[in-house]
């Protein structure tokens, strides 16, 4: 049977101990692995004890991983599980890794899904659509997503809803009424608001255009277009005119008295 010639702390990990079999090197052990299995210069190992010794110090290896891992901020059990594959563990020891982080209130997927929810209804950036598809996808159940998401209330929504409208609103004031409203809509609904926070909170956003800026802006889109259809006349023209700027969003009236006063002018 080998037999433990040395035992040595590792310089860079005070913790950790190299430990040499027959004057040869073996394996390193954690402290607690060393003291639990009373490894000590001329100690005997049978084969089952290197095993048993080699398997629970990859255990505590990847503890000491999902420790650290888990010291940037919170995590969901999948993520936990998602880096430690990631490292080459396998699944057995995962599995204990798990168990014994849960034990210990390091990881609960359920304060997790709170703690999100609350992170992003505090920045009022995402809505909670959003916040249930990525829960879903670090592995929360969808039970706990939901009793976490029971704490971002309508109302919350609404404001947040408003609030990111709003801004929306005020960095695209050259488009028209018509397309800032249907921009407003899809980008709230792209941020995870559901469609009746949307309609609630449309009420709140200031999107009305200032009619004389939306004419100016109309006047310089009809322009741009006048060069692609100037090759056009008569019911043609003004046909492809209409279409062309109904699609940025304008009212017909207004389309058609740009056309007429573009066409007074010409004569």
């Amino acid at each position: 049977m080998p037999v433990i010639t040395k035992i040595s702390v590792q310089k860079k990990n005070q913790s950790r101990y190299n430990i040499f079999l027959d004057h040869v090197y073996a394996f390193a052990v954690d402290e607690d692995i060393l003291i639990k299995y009373h490894l000590t210069k001329g100690k005997e190992l049978v084969e089952q004890d290197l095993i048993k010794v080699q398997h629970e110090d990859e255990i505590r290896k990847a503890y000491h991983l999902a420790i650290q891992f888990l010291s940037y901020r919170m995590r969901s059990a999948l993520e936990i599980r998602t880096h430690l594959q990631r490292k080459e563990y396998s699944d057995s020891i995962i599995d204990v890794v798990l168990h014994e982080l849960a034990a210990q209130k390091y990881i609960d997927d359920l304060e997790f899904a709170k703690a999100y929810v609350r992170t992003y209804a505090n920045s009022g950036k995402k809505g909670p659509l959003v916040l249930k598809r990525e829960l879903a996808g670090k592995g929360v159940a969808e039970g706990k997503i939901n009793e976490a998401l029971a704490e971002y209330n309508k109302e919350k929504q609404i404001v947040d809803a408003i609030h990111l409208g709003n801004k929306f609103a005020v960095q695209n004031k050259k488009l028209s009424e018509r397309m800032l409203k249907q921009k407003l809509e899809y980008t709230l609904s792209t941020k995870g608001f559901p469609p009746e926070i949307i309609q609630a909170a449309m009420g709140g956003i200031d999107y009305e255009i200032d009619e004389e800026l939306e004419w100016e802006t109309l006047k310089k889109e009809a322009e741009k277009m006048k060069r692609r259809y100037n090759k056009y006349a008569g019911y043609d023209y003004r046909r492809r005119m209409q279409q062309a700027l109904f699609r940025k969003g304008y009212s017909m009236d207004m389309i058609n008295r740009f056309i007429d006063d573009d066409a007074a002018e010409d004569e």
